[in-house]
């Protein structure tokens, strides 16, 4: 694929210009022939104001200056190499006093790293533990969306200036040629408005803030609320009641603590299930706005239908800086408290919102998937999508739950019955591992004090053997999806591939648990049936020890019977993906 100069700068471009948005409007330049494209970009911006100086050090230190005396930072803009080096006195001047800075580091791409190319050194994290946020950017490229570069700049100016202020650092590859022909320069796009707005960190969001969201959310007809992972159960109480309050359909991830036991109006607990074409969705259902409280959620579908929506706007409320926005639909950041901004903006809102059109759609066709799946899961099997549903509803109202990654967390997402209790919820989804899950489900009864029942699949059992001496003594209950293998690898692309599938990504291992429980004192069964593993379960329960049942399964048919499953809901999809004449 060739290379294409003028989407390169147009990518610098719109870096520039959303620094200029977000009210960086001053840049600081040692010259240099690596950060062209950003030097242009400035260059073009009618509202950049420069210096040019021939010192990367002084340069880097004429930020500082301008940063102590407006309480805003300026951009520091060098080439590569060791000019990046010296930056470093001024970076660490202002992590020590807390003074903003913005590094915008031009680099060489990968391809020329460690290669023996000229000025080209290691820049990523070069300024280590001194740097409030860092990010390299991708080289340049059409196939990527700009709003990649807009989110980008949008969170480190945001994170250089939230207390404590500091330096960030922005690494950014180029490759020549690195300026288009003058003949062939596009006029360069310059706009009002950052791509996302912030507002925080306050425990409380401010009464402006609340405001102007609550004034902004009342002009939506068709908005839903996505509830990512909620750090409690009373966090999930006020989310639960700002979606009623504003009579929006609630897409609750399992982690937050709603998707179970979310039977009342407005949730929907089998969201997944009726976007399973998300773009088709998108364009049938036409969502004007998100409200996305708390952090992430599992659902690749929902992040998908979210990319396709051609939204107005898109509310991000979570305690934390962190920027959770993989499609780049952020935006309106507002770093508070959820429970209080909920709080907040209930009493801003004047009075409970009857239902919609648009929120009775979604719930009739929930409420027609769940009947569906009662008949189904009524004579079901000792499958995983059947065990998922039934442990929904065995569940104690006293049991804590913990899902480990890959298959067991997007089983309970998808077909839990969504009527049981509505315990507190834990899976280890900061990076998606495997590992320590075991020993994570016994610290999470730990801390609450309480009964825990863990969902995980063999391999994850087996990564985490040995904290099953965790378990002595401890009411824990362990039931282990045994496939023999990475059940989650059935449902990817390489599962067409036969003849390397099953030694490569399936690994059967013929491993059975009853020794390992043994081995460690724990009670162990191992059902058969639904029945004996209900049974099972509720005897488990009683005990003030753990229990490990193990649930033998096959891959073959999980992946088929979900499957089949999902055939049997098509026409109840296809019903929902028919727009109402009222909205």
């Amino acid at each position: 694929m060739s290379f294409d100069v003028h989407n390169q700068q147009h990518w610098a471009d719109r870096l520039v210009d959303e620094l200029v948005r977000c009210g960086v409007t001053h840049f600081c330049i040692a010259p240099g022939s690596r950060s062209t494209p950003l030097v242009a970009a400035v260059a073009r911006h009618p509202d950049a104001h420069a210096v040019v100086h021939y010192d990367e050090r002084g340069t880097a230190f004429l930020a500082l200056g301008y940063a102590r005396a407006t309480g805003r930072p300026a951009a520091w803009i060098t080439t590569s190499g060791t000019a990046v080096a010296n930056g470093f006195p001024a970076v660490i001047e202002a992590s020590q006093d807390e003074v903003p800075l913005l590094l915008l580091t031009a680099d060489r791409p990968p391809e020329l790293r460690d290669t023996g190319a000229n000025q080209t050194i290691d820049q990523v994290k070069l300024f280590g533990s001194y740097v409030r946020w860092q990010f390299e950017l991708p080289v340049p490229d059409a196939d990527l969306e700009p709003a990649l570069v807009q989110t980008t700049v949008s969170q480190a100016v945001y994170r250089s200036m939230r207390p404590p202020a500091g330096p960030v650092h922005l690494n950014c590859p180029f490759r020549e040629p690195l300026v288009p022909q003058p003949e062939t320069l596009r006029t360069m796009e310059v706009a009002e408005t950052p791509h996302t707005r912030y507002a925080g960190p306050e425990m409380r969001p401010h009464a402006a803030t609340v405001a102007e969201l609550a004034a902004t959310l009342r002009s939506v007809e068709r908005g839903v609320i996505i509830a990512g992972r909620l750090r409690s159960l009373g966090a999930a109480a006020h989310v639960a009641k700002l979606a009623a309050h504003l009579g929006w359909p609630l897409l609750a991830d399992v982690t937050s603590g709603l998707r179970l036991g979310a039977d009342a109006f407005p949730h929907v607990p089998f969201a997944e299930l009726l976007l399973r074409d998300p773009e088709r969705a998108a364009h049938a259902l036409q969502p004007e706005a998100v409200l996305h409280v708390g952090g992430r959620f599992v659902s690749k579908r929902l992040l998908q239908f979210v990319k396709a929506a051609r939204l107005r706007c898109y509310v991000h409320v979570h305690d934390s800086p962190a920027r959770l926005d993989p499609t780049h639909r952020v935006t309106w950041r507002i770093e508070a408290d959820v429970a209080h901004a909920c709080a907040a903006l209930c009493e801003a809102w004047p009075s409970a919102a009857q239902p919609s059109a648009w929120t009775c759609h979604w719930q009739q066709a929930n409420r027609a998937i769940q009947d569906r799946l009662q008949e189904q899961f009524d004579e079901g099997e000792l499958a995983e999508p059947d065990v998922a549903w039934h442990l929904g509803r065995w569940l104690p109202p006293t049991h804590g739950l913990v899902l480990a990654s890959s298959l067991p967390v997007r089983l309970m997402h998808t077909w839990a019955a969504p009527d049981g209790p509505q315990p507190p919820v834990a899976a280890n989804r900061g990076a998606s591992g495997i590992d320590g899950t075991v020993a994570t489900a016994t610290g999470f009864g730990w801390g609450l004090e309480r009964p825990v029942t863990l969902l995980i699949g063999d391999l994850a059992l087996l990564h985490d053997l040995n904290s099953l001496a965790l378990l002595r003594n401890r009411p824990v209950v362990v039931v282990v999806l045994n496939n023999d293998g990475g059940g989650i690898f059935s449902f990817l692309p390489v599962a067409a591939h036969t003849n390397m599938f099953e030694p490569f990504f399936g690994t059967p291992h013929g491993l059975r648990f009853e020794q390992a429980a043994a081995l460690f004192g724990l009670d162990y069964a191992a059902p058969r049936t639904l029945a004996e593993l209900a049974q099972a379960y509720r005897e488990a329960c009683t005990r003030p020890t753990a229990t490990l049942i193990e649930v033998r399964t096959r891959r073959t048919r999980t992946y088929a019977r979900w499957q089949e499953l999902e055939a049997m809901l098509s026409d109840i999809r296809t019903a929902f993906y028919e727009p109402v004449s009222s909205w």
